[in-house]
């Protein structure tokens, strides 16, 4: 598959064939329609997080199409139009029991722990925690937005700062 490989962490990378990746027997590979660009991918590309080892493949906002899944995956994910959130998460431990996964302890993101969604496949574990199926009316655009952005945004507003409708009813 073409990927863009990136070698040196500040430097620009070269898009080339790669092996496809295969699913983790909790894993799913999905077939990349649109991938986003936001500013965790340049953190990741100057090298700024940790976890990334070079030479590595960016990007962590994606939407596309399950192209195969692992033995421990129910196969009707198989063809499904899906997203991710940007924190893989294990959908297991006690974080993710108290609806914390953005900090799931054994958390995986494409693009930073392994390679990402700047290629035409993208490989995710945890499938059946992480795939989030998309309705026709949400474009692959739009749905490669939604698991960074939107989400860090969503939590902020709603797990943060704990903000909850009122009602404006003066009746």
């Amino acid at each position: 598959m073409r990927a863009l490989v990136i070698e040196e962490f500040g430097r620009p990378g070269e898009v080339r064939e790669v092996p496809r990746p295969d699913a983790a027997p909790d894993g799913a590979v999905i077939a990349v329609a649109s991938t986003g660009v936001c500013r965790s991918d340049w953190h990741a590309w100057q090298g700024h997080d940790d976890g990334v080892r070079l030479p590595f493949v960016p990007g962590h906002e994606f939407a596309g199409t399950v192209v195969s899944v692992g033995s421990e995956v129910d196969r009707a994910w198989l063809g499904q139009r899906v997203t991710t959130p940007f924190v893989c998460a294990c959908g297991r431990c006690a974080e993710c029991a108290a609806g914390e996964q953005q900090v799931c302890v054994r958390q995986e993101q494409p693009g930073f722990t392994h390679d990402g969604s700047f290629a035409e496949f993208v490989a995710v574990r945890y499938a059946e925690t992480n795939l989030v199926a998309l309705p026709d009316a949400v474009s692959f655009d739009v749905a490669a937005t939604l698991g960074c952005r939107y989400a860090t945004a969503w939590r902020a507003v709603h797990r943060r700062a704990r903000v909850v409708a009122t009602s404006n009813d003066t009746a």
